[in-house]
């Protein structure tokens, strides 16, 4: 295992937080120098020299091993938590050092659950910062390192090829050195519009820029209390919906319906499936919402239906009604959505609607082959057949994902969580969705639960933005006794 490498590749994910520090410093003195200004400094420092230092000592090496890369990934996600958390924790106010972590974890995992109860009551420089992770981690920290790193070599490729999944690269002609930069496109020019379509609504500068960074990444964080509700305008929960939407797509098919100006690209089986889902979830949402009283009209109820259906199953995790109000089956129906979320390749979190869909076309092979044992039975997606070993690790990563659930709602349960938040609240931190049920819904925060609780959640968040396997590689290799040699 080359350290030398390792540190290498990691400080350019440090720089690229230190970056993003320093800038919220600006905001900070742009706003009379509000009491942020010297954690952000501090904190800037402290992070840019501890990304700087392998640069000075270590040469630049064109090659990593598949070990290597693994490690590269997750301790540049698990160093930019912690560092992530510097501002929080140097600034004080609500956030101990385990709130610190929790509200960086769900920054940078664009979770966008938050310990605040008042979000309003912090200085405008920390709620740029807190942005600032969504839109860093919505791109991904290790997809940023490879727009860093100068060339294009092998060690890049490989790293490209292990953050980003076979789903996520699938359905769109890229050479594989090309795809960060596809992503990186796409993701900039989404944030681009909804910062200019806010700015039109009458949002403020601020605002804008603050939202934007959050709907590109699918992330939910908001300046505001009352999250996009505090804007009481139509306009601006549109655009909401329409950027949080095109955010949850693939990215490499939105960058083709571009260049070949041609709805074309969309017509796919897992865009067409994911877009029927969402509304058919609205509807039902909806009827729920004007059935018990809290809408007065299918209008409003229909509205508010696919605002927050489509923040749950983008995991953009944004909201106009406080869910606490809503009867549990509700929220149970979301939970659908929540653990199926967005497309691959795409900022939402989740198993990927890519895979459900796997699945059911599984499933129907399946009881085709038992009805009829002699016919040609083949997993397509749209027009590609696929293979059964193209088709299994899919398969397995849902089984895993629903254990990796079922060890947290125990684990919950067993802190002392409540028995609809602890499946819930599992359920959201997992897929990165955001706002669980009641106290700890869309108006509510996670400031009351249990700092053993904190931990779990903030786990599945990682484990559901970087997909697990990494992270159980990287225990692998710890007790792999040819990698300790």
């Amino acid at each position: 295992m080359n350290w030398k490498v390792i540190s290498r590749n990691i400080g350019y994910a440090l720089l690229v937080s230190a970056l993003f520090m320093l800038l919220s410093v600006g905001v900070s003195l742009l706003d009379g120098r509000d009491s942020a200004l010297s954690a952000l400094i501090i904190s800037f420092l402290i992070t840019f020299i501890v990304g700087i230092f392998p640069f000075i000592f270590v040469r630049e090496t064109p090659a990593i091993s598949l070990k290597e890369g693994y490690v590269i990934i997750f301790l540049s996600w698990l160093l930019s938590f912690i560092f992530g958390m510097l501002p929080y924790a140097l600034w004080g106010g609500p956030f101990t050092l385990q709130n610190a972590w929790f509200e960086s974890v769900s920054g940078f995992t664009t979770t966008g659950a938050t310990i605040l109860d008042d979000i309003e009551a912090l200085p405008k420089s920390l709620l740029f910062w807190r942005s600032s992770t969504h839109f860093i981690g919505g791109l991904g920290i290790v997809v940023f390192l490879l727009l860093l790193i100068p060339g294009s070599n092998q060690m890049k490729m490989r790293l490209t090829n292990m953050e980003l999944t076979s789903l996520s690269r699938g359905g769109y002609a890229a050479r594989t050195n090309k795809t960060a930069y596809i992503f990186a496109y796409v993701y900039l020019g989404i944030l681009v519009l909804s910062f200019i379509a806010y700015l039109i609504a009458g949002m403020s500068g601020f605002d804008a820029i603050c939202h934007a960074m959050s709907v590109s990444a699918t992330g939910g964080f908001s300046t505001r209390n009352a999250s996009i509700a505090a804007f009481d305008s139509r306009w601006i929960e549109g655009i909401t919906m329409l950027f949080i939407y095109l955010s949850s797509l693939h990215f490499g098919v939105i960058f083709l319906a571009v260049v070949t100006r041609s709805n074309m690209p969309y017509n796919n089986p897992v865009t067409k499936f994911y877009t029927v889902w969402v509304l058919l979830i609205a509807v039902i949402v909806g009827a729920g919402l004007k059935g018990n009283g809290i809408c007065p009209s299918w209008g409003s109820a229909l509205w508010n239906g696919l605002f927050e259906t489509l923040c749950v199953t983008t995991t953009a995790g944004f909201a106009i009604l406080d869910n606490a109000e809503w009867p549990l089956w509700i929220m149970m129906v979301l939970m659908f959505s929540a653990v199926m979320c967005g497309s691959a390749g795409s900022t939402s979190g989740g198993v990927k609607v890519d895979r459900v869909l796997l699945l059911f076309k599984s499933l129907g092979r399946r009881v085709n082959r038992i009805l009829h044992p002699t016919s040609v039975n083949e997993v397509r997606l749209g027009k590609r057949v696929l293979r059964d070993d193209e088709v299994s690790p899919h398969l397995l990563y849902l089984a895993l994902y629903g254990f990796v659930l079922a060890v947290s709602v125990g684990l919950s349960l067993f802190i002392g969580v409540d028995h609809q938040n602890s499946f819930i609240a599992s359920v959201t931190s997992l897929g990165n969705v955001g706002p669980a049920y009641g106290a700890l819904g869309t108006m509510g925060s996670f400031n009351s639960v249990p700092m053993l609780g904190k931990i779990v959640f903030s786990v599945d968040m990682f484990l559901g933005r970087i997909e697990i396997y990494p992270v159980l590689a990287v225990v692998a290799m710890i007790f792999d006794k040819r990698t300790r040699g």
